[in-house]
């Protein structure tokens, strides 16, 4: 059963869900990072020990077909390696990931609703 208050974004769901949301909020706390340093990262979370370079390339790949992260820059000099942040895309989904809708509508004035309403429409 959906958690109340929860928004579900296609990112976050399916099987890979677990992981996308993991290179997106790595992306979000340590800015631009190559793939290598992105394992790294990933890598020393708990239940990612054993994520594989190639499981991480590949989420990365289709997060960057669905702009959710970009190439911002490239290092070294002879191999010139990616380095991938986030889009604004990639920036609002983890923004509303974290957001507990229920909560603002319950807290929320009436004056803060009505600029809410202004945004949205």
């Amino acid at each position: 059963m959906a958690e109340v208050g929860k928004v579900w974004l296609s990112v976050f769901r399916g099987t890979k869900a677990r992981l996308n949301r993991v290179i997106l909020k790595v992306l979000a706390q340590h800015g631009p990072l190559t793939i290598s340093e992105l394992r790294r990262k990933i890598r020393m979370m708990k239940d990612y020990h054993h994520t594989r370079y190639s499981v991480i390339y590949r989420r990365v790949q289709a997060l960057e077909r669905e702009d959710f992260i970009d190439i911002v820059g490239f290092s070294g000099i002879e191999r010139k390696t990616p380095i991938y942040g986030l889009t604004p895309r990639g920036h609002l989904a983890i923004l509303l990931d974290q957001i507990n809708f229920d909560n603002i509508l319950r807290s929320a004035n009436k004056n803060k609703i009505i600029s809410i309403l202004r945004v949205l429409s």
